[in-house]
Order: C-alpha cells, then sequence, then structure tokens
C-alpha cells in the first residue's frame, strides 16, 4: 500500500475536473468550504459532515505531566483540541479499500 498524502491542489483540481468549472473558481469554493469549517470550530461549534464525520472542539484541563526523557513534573496548561469522529460510511468505505489493497486488487 502507497502512502500518500491529497494536498490542497490536488483537491482543487479534483473538483475542476468533476464539476468542470474554471479552477481559479474552484479553488475558491475549496478555500471557502474550509475557511466556514475553521470559524465554525473556532466559535467553538460542532461540524458534522453527513458521511464523513464530526469535527468537536473540546477543553482540557490544565494537569500536571511528566517530561518522559528527565522523569521531572511539569504543568500543562488548559487547552482546546479539536477532536474527529469518522461516520459509518466513511469507515465502511476506508475498510473496503484496506481489505482491497491488502488482497491486491
Amino acid at each position: 500500500m502507497k502512502n500518500q498524502t491529497l494536498t490542497r491542489a490536488e483537491l482543487f483540481e479534483d473538483v475542476h475536473n468533476e464539476l468542470g468549472l474554471p479552477r481559479q473558481e474552484c479553488a475558491s469554493i475549496v478555500e471557502r468550504t474550509l475557511d466556514l469549517v475553521i470559524e465554525s470550530l473556532e466559535k467553538g461549534e460542532t461540524v458534522k459532515l453527513s458521511g464523513f464525520g464530526v469535527f468537536q472542539v473540546r477543553d482540557k484541563n490544565a494537569r500536571v505531566g511528566r517530561n518522559p526523557k528527565t522523569g521531572k513534573s511539569a504543568p500543562i496548561d488548559p487547552r482546546r483540541v479539536i477532536s474527529f469522529r469518522a461516520s459509518q460510511i466513511m469507515k465502511a468505505r476506508v475498510d473496503a479499500g484496506a481489505a482491497k489493497a491488502l488482497s491486491g486488487k
């Protein structure tokens, strides 16, 4: 199985090929979509994309951590983190793709 990364430019190109719109317009659509997701997460809102998954912002409390190298305790400040939970549809498609890649088909 090859390890590839989908870039924004490739995403723009895929949208262009699928819709046939000008490349600049496709880039604008994809960028605006990503901006809307980010803006919603900045506000602490949950973003649910049916058939894809759910992005959620969670608050983590301050805690005491440990430096694994030295073993010394160190405080970890409170922070906000983004979590993603894939939909069942996405999980099934990824599993099917992995099974297909492993079988060599």
